[in-house]
């Protein structure tokens, strides 16, 4: 699959195409042991928590190559209006979901 189109914006200027439907990808990861230990540390002299960042980061990848998939398994050929949506799930666990609406060039 070559590199699918995915924008923010509601067109795309110079295309025409038609709507196909909603598309998403999702992902959920944990926090481990060392990265609770390093985020304890950091929390008593302050600053970013690298390890909380590279994980949102792998997890915001998984959730746009999964948005990807999505709009290709339903032969979108780009993905206008993308959104992301992140969220906590107890104390151990972020979610960050890729939203968007998948569409078709007309030809």
């Amino acid at each position: 699959m070559a590199e699918m189109m995915v924008t923010t914006t509601e067109t795309i200027p110079g295309q025409k195409y038609t709507i196909i439907g909603e598309v998403f990808g999702l992902t959920t990861q944990s926090k481990n042991v060392v990265r609770d230990i390093g985020a304890s540390l950091k929390n008593i002299v302050g600053g970013e928590i690298k390890a909380y960042t590279e994980m949102l980061v792998e997890a915001r990848n998984l959730a746009m190559d999964r948005l990807r998939a999505n709009a290709a398994e339903m032969g979108a050929d780009a993905i206008v209006m993308m959104r992301f949506d992140t969220g906590s799930i107890g104390d151990d666990m972020q979610s960050v979901a890729a939203y968007g609406t998948a569409v078709k060039f007309n030809d």
